[in-house]
């Protein structure tokens, strides 16, 4: 194999840079060249190509988003625009292509292995939904994130006396809203893999307010309901000041952690690893502390399930 290429794709991820820079400077380590792709797939379609060197990848590992860009594209996912791809692929002399993203990003990759193309994916994007994983690219940064936000919030939540309900992203998994959850303390964690009601969140609350607290915060995860809705529920079964914070897309920006850097660099080492010895079709994982490869097809049709014990433990936590 004597040249690659590496895109990113879907999210973007703090961390996906660092994921760039260990899959170059890897393949050049081997005598390999490598094509970055820009814009994901559109630009595949696009031959939005640019070659990589040493230099274009330094002072990149502490950058947040992606130096490749990213974009969404509708014609990837036709008969004609999978056929399209290949064909540039095979013009500009790729033999295998690294794809660092979410599960979008991998069923394309996935269907270009099909047609012949070796496929290596990483796993990038901050929900940390994808399974046979511990934990994704940008997924630790994000939760360092909204800690942060809520270490500042609650400030504010003490001198007022208030409700705060911050909303934080996932779609429909909870694990950022979890994990932040545990570390900044929250009093109640909302996501979509666990039955709520509101009269429940809302006696937790005054349990907390009769006993001398002064704030009450909830951690409620973007696919476990409209923050807004809940709030006002919240403030009109209860009577106390309530306010709504959504972080939204704050918390895909940033400089990565120490963690997201170095799972993104070996990721990206490995992934190149992978492809020099014959194998496609694969996506590297995280764990217990190991790099792991599990098929991409498997990724589909599985469900990455949230941490019960953690879960139990933040209520433990929360009395």
């Amino acid at each position: 194999m004597k040249r690659i290429g590496v895109l990113t794709s879907g999210g973007d991820a703090p961390g996906m840079n660092a994921a760039i820079r260990a899959v170059v400077r890897s393949a050049i380590y081997n005598g390999v060249e490598v094509y970055g792709i820009r814009r994901g797939y559109a630009g595949l379609l696009a031959r939005d190509f640019v070659e990589m060197s040493l230099g274009s990848v330094g002072d990149i590992i502490h950058r947040g988003g992606t130096i490749l860009r990213t974009a969404r594209s509708e014609e990837f996912k036709t008969k004609e625009g999978m056929e399209k791809a290949v064909n540039n692929i095979k013009q500009l002399g790729i033999e295998g292509l690294v794809v660092i993203g979410g599960d979008g990003s991998f069923r394309g990759a996935a269907e270009l292995a099909k047609r012949g193309v070796p496929t290596i994916g990483i796993p990038g994007t901050i929900d940390n939904d994808i399974p046979f994983t511990d934990y994704s690219i940008g997924f630790d940064t994000a939760v360092n994130t909204v800690v942060e936000a809520v270490n500042k919030i609650r400030d504010t939540a003490t001198s007022h006396e208030r409700t705060f309900i911050i909303e934080v992203m996932g779609r429909e998994s909870g694990h950022i809203a979890l994990y932040s959850g545990v570390a900044c303390g929250a009093e109640t964690i909302l996501v979509p893999e666990k039955p709520y009601t509101i009269k429940g969140v809302c006696d937790k609350i005054m349990s907390g307010y009769k006993r001398g607290k002064l704030h009450s915060i909830i951690i409620l995860a973007e696919g476990a309901g409209n923050a807004f809705e809940v709030g006002q529920k919240i403030k009109e079964m209860t009577g106390l000041e309530t306010r709504v914070i959504v972080l939204g897309h704050l918390q895909r920006g940033g400089t990565p952690t120490a963690f997201d850097r170095i799972l993104a660099s070996q990721m990206g080492g490995k992934a190149v690893e992978l492809l020099l010895n014959g194998v496609s079709d694969k996506m590297i994982g995280w764990v217990k502390g190991e790099l792991v490869v599990t098929d991409l097809e498997k990724i589909f049709s599985a469900q990455k399930p949230l941490n019960e014990e953690l879960y139990n433990l933040a209520s433990v936590l929360a009395i």
